[in-house]
């Protein structure tokens, strides 16, 4: 009897052979290839988180390393791989679909910690082991975290821009988006994108420390400034971007050939000057901010969105750092016009939402209606209403 309600929808590692659903990941291919990438970097420890370069929570095919290396799509946790063990550590929310998911070659760890993380990796790296992760992906609250977690174990915690999962990945990873990025109609706006730069440089011109630049990382506060939008990552209307704003120049690197014809335009059409939109490529920022920085300058940034990568270029007596960027806070502050638009924009989200509760009553009883097929309507019957992009996330709907 035990046996006959024991759960199969999850693994059971304890069994010989082990016990696997069929929702699970054979990982064995993807560990193997990068531990031999973690021996030739002579790495002991490789650290994978489940975020971007832009601290996204929801973030594009490309860059879900956690999920193509463990089979896990929650969207967070961490895993951390050495030469003989790999381990996944997140939150409750996540704990049965990972015991879904994971096959037995991972350990599962029920906390998100990095002291538990830390603790794990101590027991499982001996004195003078490496421990690695690309600096590009994590915030500098979690280097810092990190880095307190192992200070004077007598390891080294090494950051190394070569992505190794991204390595291993090869030509299987996903293409970069191609998507349009596009321009949002005035209509919608309240403020063109040079009012906006213009009062950016305002704050920057009142600030005690006087600073000569503002590094925007969170690819909302570049949508936001420039007025742009476009489909990169699922539910969100961002494109990959990065902008550093200056008293007389800006710089937004972008993958050029993706931007609408008006878009091209309406940025470079006051060149040369101060309202002229330099378009690097978005693989240059790094580049192009350690050029910057050599200059006499001063760097304003959010430390939230900001990665390590990126802020360990610039050297810390030219830094000036808040938990947010005056982008961030500005684009907090809504003007009359979009109050207006916000105002309406829920007016047409409850009609749809009215619609389906109609439809609800009428369909229930008659068995015709589950969570799944539910989901599914409220998005058709919100999708018919005028100006809709789309949810901003997955509808999460459930009964009983």
């Amino acid at each position: 009897p035990q046996a006959a309600s024991a759960r199969t929808d999850i693994r059971d590692c304890s069994t010989d052979p082990p016990y696997l659903p069929p929702t699970v990941t054979n990982t064995t291919a993807q560990l193997a290839a990068l531990r031999d990438t973690m021996q030739a970097h002579r790495v002991q420890a490789y650290i994978v988180p489940s975020t971007d370069a832009h601290m996204n929570e929801y973030i594009a095919e490309r860059d879900s390393r956690l999920g193509w290396l463990t089979g896990f799509t929650g969207s967070a946790g961490t895993a951390v791989v050495t030469q003989d063990k790999a381990a996944l550590w997140t939150d409750s929310r996540y704990w049965t679909q990972a015991e879904r998911q994971l096959d037995c070659n991972w350990e599962l760890q029920r906390t998100t910690w990095i002291e538990s993380i830390g603790l794990w990796i101590l027991e499982a790296v001996p004195v003078g082991g490496n421990i690695s992760l690309d600096p590009f992906l994590f915030s500098i609250d979690t280097w810092n975290s990190y880095s307190r977690a192992l200070h004077g174990s007598g390891r080294a915690l090494l950051p190394i821009t070569t992505n190794l999962v991204d390595e291993v990945w090869g030509d299987q990873r996903p293409p970069p988006a191609s998507g349009q990025i596009y321009s949002l109609p005035a209509v919608f706006t309240g403020s063109s994108w040079q009012e906006k730069v213009a009062g950016i440089r305002q704050q920057m011109g009142q600030h005690v420390r006087r600073p000569t630049a503002v590094l925007l990382s969170g690819l909302e506060e570049t949508a936001w400034l420039f007025n742009l939008r476009g489909d990169d990552i699922p539910y969100n209307p961002v494109f990959y971007s990065y902008t550093l704003l200056t008293n007389t120049t800006i710089s937004l690197f972008v993958n050029r050939s993706r931007l609408a014809a008006g878009v091209w335009q309406s940025l470079r059409a006051q060149c040369p000057g101060p309202l002229c939109v330099e378009l690097p490529e978005y693989e240059q920022a790094s580049t192009h901010l350690l050029h910057y920085c050599q200059g006499n300058v001063t760097v304003w940034l959010g430390t939230e969105y900001t990665t390590y990568g990126l802020y360990s270029i610039i050297p810390q007596e030219k830094l000036l750092e808040d938990s947010y960027s005056p982008v961030m806070l500005a684009k907090a502050v809504k003007n009359a016009k979009e109050q207006e638009l916000l105002r309406a924009a829920h007016v047409r989200d409850a009609v749809a939402v009215i619609q389906y509760l109609l439809w609800l009553e009428k369909m229930v009883p008659q068995g015709q209606v589950d969570e799944f097929s539910g989901a599914q309507h409220i998005d058709e019957l919100r999708q018919a209403q005028e100006h809709s992009r789309g949810p901003s996330f997955q509808s999460i709907s459930a009964s009983g």
